[in-house]
């Protein structure tokens, strides 16, 4: 993985990190049945944080999608804070991590809670989103296929997807249909809208493909640490 010297924070523009703090469990490791390298970078990606803004790796990613999928340059609180931010109408589903305190401030933002908000019929006309974001939320919906098409609906033509799921890139997605049932968040949680339908892996790209969507680019912070998606319809 590269150095936390190499990072900028793509959420606030801080250039200083702290030292990553564990966040995976026991039962969880070995749930995913994941190596001690794999645990590593995904310690990384939840536990490595902006000393200025609290942004985590894998926010830093989403953010660097977001840029994209809106031309700027600098940093998301940069974005914000111009003219332009007030042309984009934004779909959020689930809080995005720490870009949910700046994306709020957009006046054409929409805030959708999951799981009250269901992925499977969001309650939002055809065509009505310049952006959809979410934060690794598409793990915890039955049918993440399902829920892109709907996100495919609500864009606008030309609009984007930007989002981030957890990826174990040395294999290939797998459905946790069968295997014993999983969690994510709080250790203690075990509520429905925590549980894990999916395992994502290398293969997490051709998921928006397969619902429509074009141009597909990927963005990496400390590879394979935090990685995000931006796809257009």
């Amino acid at each position: 993985m590269g150095t936390v010297g190499q990072i900028v924070c793509s959420v606030c523009g801080g250039q200083a990190f702290n030292a990553t703090y564990p966040v995976l469990w026991p039962d969880l490791i070995n749930a995913w049945q994941l190596s001690s390298y794999e645990v590593e970078y995904i310690d990384a990606q939840q536990g490595r944080c902006c000393s200025r803004c609290g942004s985590n790796l894998r926010s830093i990613a989403l953010a660097k999608a977001v840029l994209a999928a809106v031309v700027a340059d600098g940093s998301l609180s940069e974005f914000v804070s111009s003219a332009k931010s007030a042309t984009f109408k934004i779909l959020e589903i689930n809080e995005a991590g720490t870009l949910n305190p700046f994306l709020k401030q957009l006046p054409g933002h929409t805030f959708g809670s999951y799981p009250q908000v269901d992925m499977h019929a969001l309650p939002y006309a055809d065509r009505s989103f310049d952006l959809v974001i979410h934060s690794d939320t598409l793990e915890h919906v039955s049918s993440p296929l399902h829920a892109l098409l709907e996100c495919a609906r609500v864009l606008k033509s030309g609009g984007a997807i930007c989002y981030t799921v957890p990826v174990v890139i040395g294999r290939l997605t797998r459905s946790r249909e069968g295997l014993p049932k999983s969690w994510h968040g709080d250790p203690t949680q075990t509520g429905d809208d925590w549980l894990v339908y999916t395992e994502f892996g290398a293969d997490f790209w051709t998921l928006p493909l397969q619902a429509g969507f074009r141009n597909v680019s990927i963005f990496a912070v400390e590879f394979p640490a935090a990685i995000s998606i931006c796809a257009y319809v």
